[in-house]
């Protein structure tokens, strides 16, 4: 599989007439070559502010009369004011609608076109490590479709900020172009290297069905290696996230016990009359902070998902190191290739010793030595299969050196890009654990006021 830019490919040049016609269109089209224009030299998202900011429930009717329930995401684009002045460019700013399928067909586009990138997931079909243990998700329940809206927000920030990708022009023309979006993803040849895709998968399921003693011959360490940091770090943000949902769980319900306490003090205030206002006010106190505690959780929860998309950025990666392993199985198979047919022409003149038990070894004592035209007939033959094979080792080669190339530089900016997101989600957390803290300290202090005060 050849690893090139989609730009290299002439079915895939942009063309901003793709997205046509007059009036609103048209407007769109010159914003259209703003976003296309600024992405060649500066990543996109540093000019232009991408949102996801409504969502809603839709209901069509399918051709066999099925009705298919969704949720649209509308997603808005609009240049972003430099120095305080507002850059003016028809068409700016930009919405349309877009559905989850939509998004997940981006991606799929998006990991085939750029095999070594480490494409951002998306928000997940249903919630894992969840600290309120549910036995069905409402797909459309309004906590779940807003962290969703949050995550699919990301994505196209995230997409928007890698300095290749954000050059492509169908992530262009997924954020602007409307009702025509899907022809134009099959008219871009996706289809094809979406079989290659396929093959890549093929080949990664037939490598781990094999047995055991199964080894790449020149299995590259940097890949192996990276292999074993992917699993790690999958590991270590789900045990994270699977502590926080355990201590989440437990944190709430004590939070709601307090409000046992606001009903007994409430409850004892009315016999109570020297005690009574300072009972009924601790027990105010206690149900105030009962109740913050849903608020207090929704906020933990944004964090959670955000740490929680590195479980799949870490897949991405393992996947990445799939693909090299799949490549360097087939350059492996053609110098295995190579050998062979090397060999045969070397024992066919002569210069190698035959194989006693070989089928050419029994049928010329069967038959006797062949004529010299077969001879020089299976010999020209075998230099034919000798330069094809040459050939493909030599294909085979430069493309996994560039695959090789292209994937450590865009490791080297997903690691950066985690250390820094991470440090900012654990001072978030940390800040976050902060504030509850001195909630309680001031819901304890306003209780013992009200207890002085009795």
């Amino acid at each position: 599989m050849a690893v090139s830019s989609p730009d290299d490919s002439d079915s895939l040049r942009y063309d901003s007439d793709e997205i046509s016609g007059s009036g609103d269109e048209a407007k769109t089209r010159n914003f259209a070559d703003f976003i296309r224009e600024t992405s060649k030299t500066r990543r996109l998202s540093d000019h232009v502010e991408i949102l996801v900011v409504e969502h809603e429930k839709r209901t069509e009717t399918g051709s066999m009369g099925m009705k298919d329930v969704y949720t649209a995401y509308l997603i808005e684009s609009r240049i972003r004011e430099e120095n305080g002045k507002k850059k003016q460019v028809a068409g700016n700013p930009s919405s349309l609608w877009r559905r989850y399928s939509e998004f997940e067909m981006l991606r799929n586009y998006l990991v085939v076109t750029y095999p070594y990138v480490i494409v951002p997931p998306l928000p997940e079909k249903r919630m894992t490590i969840m600290w309120q243990q549910m036995s069905t998700v409402d797909h459309f329940d309004a906590d779940f479709v807003e962290r969703r809206r949050l995550g699919l927000e990301t994505f196209l920030q995230r997409v928007a900020a890698h300095d290749e990708v954000c050059q492509d022009h169908l992530f262009h023309t997924f954020l602007l172009q409307g009702e025509n979006w899907k022809d134009s993803i099959m008219g871009t040849g996706f289809q094809a290297k979406n079989c290659l895709s396929l093959l890549f998968l093929q080949q990664d399921s037939r490598i781990k069905n094999l047995n055991a003693s199964f080894r790449l011959k020149k299995p590259d360490k940097r890949f192996e290696g990276l292999k074993i940091y992917a699993q790690e770090l999958r590991n270590n943000i789900s045990a994270i996230l699977k502590i926080r949902a355990k201590l989440a769980g437990t944190l709430y319900g004590i939070h709601k016990i307090h409000g046992n306490y606001g009903r007994v003090f409430s409850e004892w205030s009315g016999i109570e009359k020297e005690m009574g206002d300072g009972l009924q006010s601790a027990g105010h106190f206690m149900d105030a902070y009962k109740d913050y505690i849903d608020d207090f959780m929704n906020e933990e929860e944004q964090i959670s998902d955000q740490l929680k998309e590195y479980i799949y950025f870490a897949d991405s990666l393992k996947a990445v190191c799939r693909k090299q392993e799949v490549m360097q199985y087939e350059l492996e198979r053609s110098e295995d290739l190579l050998s062979s047919k090397r060999l045969q022409r070397d024992q066919l003149i002569g210069k190698a010793p035959s194989k006693t038990l070989s089928l050419q070894g029994m049928r010329s004592k069967i038959f006797g030595p062949e004529k010299p035209e077969t001879k020089d007939a299976r010999l020209r033959q075998l230099e034919d299969q000798i330069e094809e094979a040459e050939e493909a080792v030599l294909r085979n080669q430069r493309e996994i050196m560039s695959f090789m190339d292209h994937a450590l530089s865009e490791v080297e900016r997903f690691k950066k890009q985690k250390g820094a997101d991470l440090k900012e989600l654990f001072i978030s957390y940390a800040v976050l654990q902060i504030k509850m803290a001195k909630r309680g300290i001031t819901l304890w202090t306003n209780t013992k006021e009200c207890f002085e005060k009795m």
